[in-house]
This record gives structure tokens, C-alpha cells and sequence, in this order.
């Protein structure tokens, strides 16, 4: 069957079987692996992606689910050819370890972002819930987030390897 959906920003049709996961559609059939696939039962979050901007587990969601829908992965999150504010924070704040869950982790931030710019910490914690990482001990996520959605409000300067604040 043939399904019509927005993907990261541009409208596409693939074919695909009903039974297939979007996770799949995804990785296989688009090439696109940015979004991982951790547990495959919707207990780790590793699969999250947006559709129609909120954070669904891909693992758990059938292909035929994104017909007319919108649905954003985090290969769309580039900003001008960079990263996006979301995942330099990451990077900047020691967020990401060995990396296999950082992809679900932002993938939820932009939602919580999008829905609560000027999130608390205890907000952060329970909208990230559902996302699991074995390597980090979550507060240096948590401190993305936040320095995220600084970010975001432009409460914050970003600085890079080159740059000196002033």
C-alpha cells in the first residue's frame, strides 16, 4: 500500500505494508538512522519521534499511522546546515554519552520545548519519563534541557570552540 505523509518538512509517498513499523519505514526503507531502536516493546524511548508534534515511540507505531500525518525525525532538526540549539545544548553540557538514546531524548525536548518553553527541572524529569539512558545519570540532560530552552527564549549566548564571550 501506498501511504502519503509530511517527512521532516517535505511531503513524500513510499510504499509500504500494513504490518510494517514506522521505525522500520524509517531505517530501512528511507535510510535514515537517526532514530534507534532500543528495546522494540516502547519501554526506552531510543525510537521517539514527532508526529504531527508529539513525541511517538516508532517502535510501537505502524507505518500506515503517518498517512496525512506530519512526522519529524531527528535528521529534521538541522538549523541552517548545524545543529539545532536543542542538540548543541546536549553536546555543550556533557548530555550525550555514548549517544544511542540522545536521539529519542531531543526528539521529546523539542516537544516539552515547543509546548513548555520555560520548563523546571522537576518538569524536565517527568516529560522525559519515558526515556531511558544508561550512561549519563540524567542531570547533565536535564541540564540541556534547560540550557536548551534558554536557547530557544534567547536567554542564553551560544559559544563555540571559536568563539570568546564578551
Amino acid at each position: 500500500m501506498r501511504i502519503k505523509f509530511v517527512f521532516n518538512g517535505r511531503e513524500i509517498e513510499v510504499e509500504t505494508h500494513p504490518g510494517r513499523r514506522l521505525i522500520d519505514l524509517l531505517r530501512a526503507d528511507l535510510g535514515l538512522t537517526g532514530t534507534k531502536e532500543g528495546c522494540g516493546e516502547g519501554e526506552c524511548g531510543a525510537c521517539t519521534v514527532l508526529v504531527d508534534g508529539k513525541p511517538r515511540l516508532s517502535c510501537l507505531t505502524a507505518a500506515i499511522q503517518a498517512e496525512g500525518r506530519e512526522v519529524l525525525t531527528i535528521e529534521g532538526l538541522r538549523e541552517n546546515g548545524g545543529l539545532h540549539p536543542i542538540q548543541r545544548a546536549f553536546v555543550e553540557t556533557a548530555g550525550v554519552q555514548c549517544g544511542f538514546c540522545t536521539p529519542g531524548f531531543i526528539m521529546a525536548t523539542y516537544a516539552l520545548l515547543k509546548e513548555n518553553p520555560d520548563p523546571t527541572p522537576e518538569e524536565v524529569r517527568a516529560w522525559l519519563s519515558g526515556n531511558l539512558c544508561r550512561c549519563t545519570g540524567y542531570q547533565q540532560i536535564v541540564e540541556a534541557v534547560l540550557l536548551a530552552a534558554k536557547y530557544l527564549r534567547g536567554d542564553a549566548l551560544r559559544v563555540t570552540r571559536n568563539e570568546k564571550t564578551p
